[in-house]
């Protein structure tokens, strides 16, 4: 009777063991954005968006640095009205140019709806890869290695990347 109640805990705490056991995996975005031809090229276009715009943006610039600098050299011969004028001008001129910045690369500027509309299918893809292979194996929590400061160390055995790619198709 002691060893049938015995062996009956030896299972239970098994049983109970194996039930409270949670699987873990991990993924390396930047290893898995690294690997998508499509991530690449967005990102090229990107920086040739920001490029552009901020070319646009220190043309303006410059232009208001000449505006200043001529009034400056003009300061002397200016009448009060004409002074006021020309100070409103420049003013004006700065703050069209923090338009222009907001316009392009503010938090809901065209910089940000651009790398939504690239970057954001993207994603959307590894995570339904992630979600699709987490379901299928299991897993309570996937997280991010390059995310993820906190890891110190976790085992290559865990790193479920190759398998997003692969279901990814690259």
């Amino acid at each position: 009777m002691k060893k049938v109640l015995f062996l009956t805990g030896i299972f239970m705490a098994l049983v109970a063991g194996n039930t409270y056991a949670q699987k873990y995996a991990l993924i390396d975005m930047d290893y898995i954005l690294k690997r998508i031809p499509a991530y690449e090229s967005a990102g090229k276009r990107l920086e040739s968006l920001s490029q552009q715009w901020q070319g646009e943006v220190d043309r303006e610039v410059e232009t208001v640095e000449a505006m200043y600098k001529k009034y400056q050299a003009d300061l002397s011969r200016l009448a009060g009205s004409e002074k006021t004028e020309r100070e409103n001008e420049i003013v004006a001129k700065e703050n069209a140019i923090q338009e222009l910045r907001n316009k392009y690369f503010g938090p809901q500027g065209e910089l940000s709806k651009e790398q939504e509309k690239l970057v954001k299918p993207i994603q959307d893809s590894i995570y339904e890869a992630v979600k699709t292979i987490s379901t299928e194996s299991n897993y309570a929590i996937v997280l991010d290695r390059a995310s993820a400061a906190s890891i110190i160390f976790a085992s290559p055995g865990i790193d479920i990347s190759d398998q997003v790619l692969s279901r990814l198709g690259y």
